[in-house]
């Protein structure tokens, strides 16, 4: 006598219906939509806050064709706004006070590169004092902040728009 399919699997249903399991098992999948949404809010929220953790004052940097530099170790950062304002790190400090600040950093180690972010805007007087004064303080490392995308040195410079300051 032949079973057929039906009835070998009928009598093995039944013996399930017996234990209370029913005739479908419980799904193996899991549910990806919980996490993709918790994913797209995380991703919403590091992209609003991304930029807000740029460094410092916010000045204007100058545009030059020079790439970016590669970090080696901690650098001190000293801004000079276009008012003439120094700030070592985010911490105004007045021209006077420049030096005794800078010869305390330098007890740290002159090795440590220092990085001048002065606004395109801002004195060149003011910038030519400042650097000397890194200079002066024993500092070997210095560095001019720009942003990229400047004219390239085979170009002129684009003339000052007149009525302008």
């Amino acid at each position: 006598m032949a079973l057929s399919s039906t009835d070998a699997f009928g009598a093995v249903g039944k013996r399930r219906s017996r234990r209370g399991r029913g005739r479908r098992g419980a799904l193996s999948e899991i549910n990806v939509t919980p996490l993709v949404d918790v994913m797209l809010v995380l991703l919403i929220i590091f992209m609003i806050s991304a930029p807000l953790l740029t460094s410092g004052v916010p000045i204007e940097l100058p545009k030059t064709e020079a790439g970016a530099m590669q970090d080696q170790a901690e650098p001190l950062t000293l801004t000079i706004r276009a008012d003439g304002k120094l700030f070592v790190g985010e911490t105004p400090v007045p021209f006077d006070a420049l030096k005794p600040r800078l010869a305390a950093l330098a007890r740290g180690g002159q090795e440590r590169p220092v990085y001048v972010r002065a606004d395109g805007k801002a004195s060149y007087e003011v910038v030519a004092q400042v650097m000397a004064a890194l200079s002066t303080g024993g500092f070997t490392k210095i560095n001019l902040i720009t942003d990229t995308g400047g004219p390239s040195s085979g170009e002129a410079p684009p003339a000052p728009v007149k009525g302008a300051q």
